[in-house]
């Protein structure tokens, strides 16, 4: 049967329960292998609850829109935690902003930024960011992103922000904006939306009078005058007719939308067209749960030992971990192995994603994701990236999933062969039974071309070069376009490979490295063995999002047991020396001396 047609059925056979130990040898990889059959389990009944509801908005965009039937809680990045309240918040003209915002300051204490008192205390103070802004104002013309930002950035540095925390109003009002400050690493704990519908929103601004003596703001239904005096002398101001409100409303929609994915793991929903103090009381509950989750932050980050001696522990912030399983050799791994590293490596990305990292890479080299094993699935690798996109589509995020495609044509197409054929497969898994594919979640291929506005984040499924042809370039132009948005590699293989001649790509070489490297590791794991073997383990190396490099040794136990015991933790990633000496047991303060011939030399010197 061939390899399109037994796909059709969307039946696969189950993996045997049997324990096989492979032999230690390095053979071809091939997708045609016994081993390509992989059970691709059924979607977890949570994730059905969760899609469902997901795509019943979706094919009713009339439908309020709530996911779940609580309301999200935030967790606050702890390594945040001990900086004071950071609050963005947005809303269309008339939502109520400025009420709240007045309201906040006054319980909480947060510095107000707001980028027109900026623009005037700058231009009034004479300042050179000022006396730019002040000739585009002159012109009738709007102040530079680059500029305003400098001015807010300037702002968040100074001692009082550094002290009582920020209120960031109507700011960043663009993409290039928010793109500028995550640049800077300026992000919010909480990012408010006044959520306000278009037709009250019109009432609001077409009933709104200003006293042009005492500059205080008037409703002729909801917020009337004082007096006959007072109304008689109200004005209506130029922009709040319907027509101009109209325009503005657009603007700010299209703005809205264009950031809205850089903070949307930080943001909250908020009904505004109901009552100030009504809409306040939520906003002051979301505010103090955050703190709340600082505290307990701080708290937790006192229990954390400082020592950085060969004994440390693995971090208490690893959620959920429960050491590294046995008998990794046995082959094929029980779904019990294989759903524990999909766990693992989904806290990571999670972690990492809602901290705001863009540029993210997973490295797992257990066996059957070991390209320079024999046992090498590539169903176990399509069931990773298939826990990943829908664990994030749960949280309502639109994943685009990536296989490279061709590079070039006939003999020098330059797929790689352990690639061949996965976005079939891809097409068709099970996805679940409502929907989330081609909603949620859509396949594509690695490229600029493929980065649609309505993306969220892409995971792409091991990138790698082939002979003759380098994706680094497609890559490039893909995470260019993408901009902010989080783009996670999934095994990628970027170091570059001998062209179709033989000869080393050496043009544009070391920049292509330097942008390999440029991603951000938020899971790696390998096993460790003797030079040259894949048999037995010797140990583990393992990093989680946030945490350092662990170091593992594997114990046997009586009765053919076995265990991993920690030896070390790493910053970064160590060399090979550092897990020899550590496993030969020397201590990482020692000295390395010189080896061999050049050790002699060195010693006679």
């Amino acid at each position: 049967m061939s390899l399109t047609s037994s796909l059709s059925s969307i039946q696969f056979s189950a993996l045997p329960t049997s324990n096989i130990s492979p032999t230690p040898s390095i053979s071809p990889l091939s997708t045609s292998s016994p081993s390509f059959s992989v059970s691709f389990q059924q979607i977890s009944q949570s994730h059905r609850h969760q899609l469902h509801r997901l795509v019943s908005f979706a094919s009713n965009p009339n439908t309020h829109f709530r996911r779940k039937s609580k309301p999200k809680r935030f967790r606050v990045n702890c390594s945040l935690a001990s900086e004071p309240l950071k609050v963005m918040i947005s809303g269309a003209p008339a939502s109520g902003k400025g009420t709240q915002c007045e309201l906040i300051v006054n319980q909480f204490g947060l510095v107000h930024i707001s980028t027109g008192d900026i623009l005037r205390a700058e231009v009034s103070a004479g300042t050179d960011i000022g006396k730019k802004a002040k000739e585009f104002m002159n012109a009738g013309q709007l102040v530079p992103d680059e500029i305003v930002t400098a001015m807010v950035t300037s702002r968040l540095s100074r001692e009082d922000v550094k002290q009582n925390g920020w209120l960031l109003d109507g700011f960043p009002r663009s993409f290039s904006q928010a793109e500028s400050l995550e640049k800077l690493k300026i992000r919010p704990d909480i990012y408010i939306v006044l959520d306000v519908p278009d037709e009250i929103l019109i009432d609001r601004c077409v009933g709104r009078r200003l006293d042009p003596v005492t500059g205080k703001i008037y409703h002729m239904k909801n917020f009337l005058p004082e007096s006959e005096e007072i109304k008689a002398r109200l004005i209506t101001r130029p922009d709040d007719t319907e027509e101009k409100v109209k325009a503005r409303l657009d603007i700010y929609k299209k703005n809205a939308e264009a950031i809205s994915s850089t903070y949307s793991n930080t943001m909250k929903k908020i009904d505004g067209s109901r009552s100030k103090d009504v809409v306040f009381k939520e906003i002051s509950s979301l505010l103090s749960q955050v703190l709340k989750d600082k505290e307990e932050c701080n708290k937790s980050e006192k229990l954390i030992p400082k020592s950085e001696s060969s004994s440390n522990q693995a971090s208490i912030s690893q959620d959920k971990w429960r050491g590294i399983p046995t008998r990794l050799n046995n082959i094929p791994h029980s779904r019990e192995i294989r759903n524990y590293f999909y766990d693992d490596v989904l806290e990571a990305a999670q972690r990492a994603v809602n901290d705001g990292r863009t540029r993210l890479k997973v490295e797992i080299a257990i066996p059957e994701l070991n390209p320079e094993m024999d046992v090498y699935r590539i169903g176990t690798l399509m069931e990773l990236v298939r826990v990943l996109a829908l664990s994030f589509a749960d949280d309502g995020k639109r994943v685009k999933v990536c296989v490279q495609g061709s590079m070039g044509e006939g003999a020098l197409s330059g797929m790689p062969l352990q690639l061949s054929g996965s976005r079939k497969i891809l097409e068709f898994m099970d996805w679940g039974d409502y929907g989330a594919l081609g909603t949620f979640i859509k396949i594509g291929s690695v490229g600029a071309k493929e980065v649609d506005e309505h993306d969220d984040m892409f995971i792409l499924v091991a990138p790698q070069n082939a002979v003759g042809n380098c994706i680094i370039d497609d890559l490039r132009a893909m995470t260019d376009a993408a901009g902010t948005r989080p783009v996670i590699l999934i095994n990628p293989r970027l170091k570059d490979l001998p062209g179709s001649s033989g000869i080393m790509q050496t043009m544009g070489r070391a920049e292509r490295l330097e942008y390999a490297a440029s991603f951000e590791s938020c899971y790696s794991f390998r096993l460790l063995y003797y030079a040259g073997t894949q048999y037995p383990i010797m140990g583990a190396l393992r990093m989680s999002y946030p945490n350092h490099y662990e170091l593992y040794k594997r114990v046997d136990l009586p009765s053919r047991g076995e265990k991993y015991e920690i030896l070390s933790t790493f910053n970064e990633g160590p060399s090979v020396d550092d897990i020899n000496d550590l496993f030969m047991g020397k201590s990482r303060n020692q000295a390395k001396k010189a080896a061999g011939f050049w050790g002699f030399l060195s010693g006679a010197f």
